[in-house]
């Protein structure tokens, strides 16, 4: 195999999976969000989920495509595990539509009707459609169609130029025999997984075993075992998918890998176990591309049928192997509080409500003391765990309000319809602590990444105002989950010692850059962090504000706010001065004086 050959092999691999890349981009924009909806509603049944998975992937022409899909569903929570299964069943299925369709590439150009059915002839007719709906036509529906039609002309190129490329070898002896060595069914199996692996297209290693075909030097006994490796290599692409998602993200990837692997292993040993006792006189049949095209459907039908009565096995195998965590399993208990039967006794449903918040209060704390210890130690990983509570966090407010205004449609005293209406509005308060968390998150990854670094004097200063938060947090989720007005009432003059510490850190950075202390690619990421750090007692506040307006009949955060800031009795200046003495920026000129003594 020369060198030519082997460039012109290449191209028309590059060739085939740019043209598969831009038709599945192009159907997946004319039908817009269309798809994702059908995916997400009507999974009800596993052979609903298998017919959908099915059409789906023969749309985009994408196994990988459908299943990432899925597996952000499944992430995001709005699917589950078991309704995934059938999806990605069905996946496995349509992704060998593409074999069909590349049979097209083969036709001869014989005369009549096979010369306007021939490659050339559809290609053209299809580029020429597609280039003018491309640049001519404005509305955009027309210019993702003419995407489509041109990827479908590129893919039947690259089609050819591998038949093409690969043609001659029918006559070299070398290639032949190292062709059948690919018969022993394990090195066939391994070379299908590795091949696909690198590809990550399973319709891609499919076409090139099609054009390998026209040499007439494959036999069934090397494109069976091939085509069982494919499925498992096919995985690798959602399996990457899957890093940094939660642990149901995960599962779901893993069906994908579960599925393929159990077909490939048993139908191996009924197939080889058949054929040591029998002799299969087809071993020796030269294979087309439309047998192989045949053969990748039969396997993948028949592998989906024979998985299908095991979908509830497939689910339970999949959670012992990524298993819940102490801390999975105490959220999927805050969940299960927000029982529905519990509606019809609102003083249960908001004690019920009360401890889901309480799960909430404490997670998006937790999310913040994990932003802000990648300020000092950024990692991948922990940077990772923030963005997936962040989701978590959105999923405990929308249940818990979904929740609470099921409960506002039933009859309640007036203490409780105050009770539902504090959880309504500090719900929203805790969602945004979390916000905060991601965007402290973003901005330690924005120092990791440019290599950014704080003055020692900046640093001392911002470890005082973090210290200030992590009290105000403390207090306030306290004080929430106790329910506890007495400890309501010290998170107001903390939060204006954080306004205070804000304002100062500001003009002292200021005063820094003057005398180039700090530099300006410094200061956009220092002033995000006290604003950060400013809304977050801001939040603070709003929680213990809803606490403490709880027995009042008109409920006005602002004009609360307003009277006790004008007000400031005696109780809240001690807490001021406390707070002003417990947080003092000047302990670090204090410090530097005593080492130069």
């Amino acid at each position: 195999m020369g060198i030519t050959m082997i460039l012109s092999l290449l191209s028309g691999v590059a060739l085939f999976l740019f043209g598969m890349s831009l038709m599945g981009d192009g159907l997946k924009k004319v039908a817009g969000n269309k798809l994702e909806l059908v995916l997400y509603k009507l999974t009800s049944t596993p052979l609903k989920g298998v017919f959908l998975g099915t059409v789906v992937t023969a749309v985009i022409q994408s196994s990988s495509a459908t299943t990432v899909m899925v597996v952000g569903f499944v992430n995001s929570g709005m699917m589950k595990v078991a309704q995934a299964i059938g999806i990605i069943m069905g996946a496995n299925i349509g992704t060998s539509v593409t074999g069909w369709i590349l049979c097209l590439s083969y036709i001869e150009d014989s005369g009549g009707i096979a010369t306007l059915l021939s490659t050339a002839t559809i290609s053209a007719i299809v580029a020429i459609v597609g280039i003018i709906f491309k640049m001519f036509i404005k509305k955009a529906i027309y210019r993702n169609i003419g995407d489509i039609m041109l990827g479908f002309s590129i893919l039947m190129v690259g089609m050819q130029t591998m038949s093409g490329a690969v043609s001659p070898l029918k006559e070299n002896e070398h290639f032949v025999h190292a062709l059948t060595m690919f018969s022993n069914p394990i090195m066939g199996i391994i070379v299908g997984i590795l091949f696909t692996a690198v590809l990550q297209s399973a319709s891609a290693s499919i076409g090139i075993l099609q054009a390998l075909s026209m040499t007439g030097s494959i036999r069934f006994a090397t494109a069976f075992p091939i085509t069982l490796g494919i499925g498992v290599g096919a995985a690798v692409p959602v399996l990457l998918s899957a890093i940094g998602t939660n642990k149901n993200g995960k599962r779901t990837a893993l069906v994908y890998l579960l599925n393929d692997m159990f077909g490939m292993v048993f139908w191996a040993i009924i197939f080889y176990s058949v054929h040591a006792i029998v002799d299969f006189s087809f071993m020796d049949m030269v294979m087309s591309p439309v047998t192989i095209a045949l053969l990748n459907t039969v396997f993948r039908v028949a592998t989906v049928l024979m998985l299908m009565p095991f979908i509830k096995w497939i689910e339970k195998l999949v959670f012992t192997l990524v298993k819940d965590t102490e801390e999975d399993r105490e959220e999927q208990a805050d969940f299960d509080l927000l029982e529905e039967r519990f509606l019809a006794y609102p003083a249960l449903a908001i004690a019920q409500s009360h401890m889901a918040m309480n799960g909430m209060a404490k997670k998006a704390r937790k999310n913040i003391l994990r932003a802000m210890s990648l300020l000092g130690n950024f990692s991948q990983e922990r940077y990772q765990k923030v963005q997936e509570k962040e989701n978590l966090i959105d999923k405990y407010e929308d249940k818990l309000g979904t929740y609470l205004m099921q409960l506002t449609g039933r009859e309640m005293t007036a203490v409780q319809t105050r009770q539902v209406s504090k959880f309504l509005h500090t719900i929203s308060d805790f969602e945004r602590l979390s916000d905060h968390a991601v965007n402290i998150s973003k901005l330690a990854e924005e120092l990791s990444e440019k290599k950014l670094s704080f003055s020692e004097e900046a640093l001392y200063e911002l470890g005082v105002l973090e210290s200030a938060v992590k009290e105000i947090l403390d207090i306030t989720v306290r004080a929430f989950m106790e329910d506890n007005l007495q400890t309501a009432g010290q998170v107001e003059p903390l939060r204006e010692r954080i306004g205070i510490l804000c304002s100062e850190l500001k003009l002292r950075h200021v005063s820094r850059l003057r005398t180039g202390k700090c530099e300006m690619k410094q200061s956009f990421v220092f002033n995000d962090l006290l604003t950060n750090y400013e809304r977050i007692g801001a939040h603070c506040s709003n929680v213990a504000v809803a606490m403490i307006e709880l027995e009042a009949s008109n409920f006005d955060t602002h004009e609360y706010l307003k009277s006790v800031r004008k007000l400031k009795n005696a109780t809240y200046m001690r807490y001021l001065e406390e707070y002003g003495q417990r947080y003092d920026l000047n302990g670090y000129r204090k410090t530097k004086k005593k080492d130069r003594a």
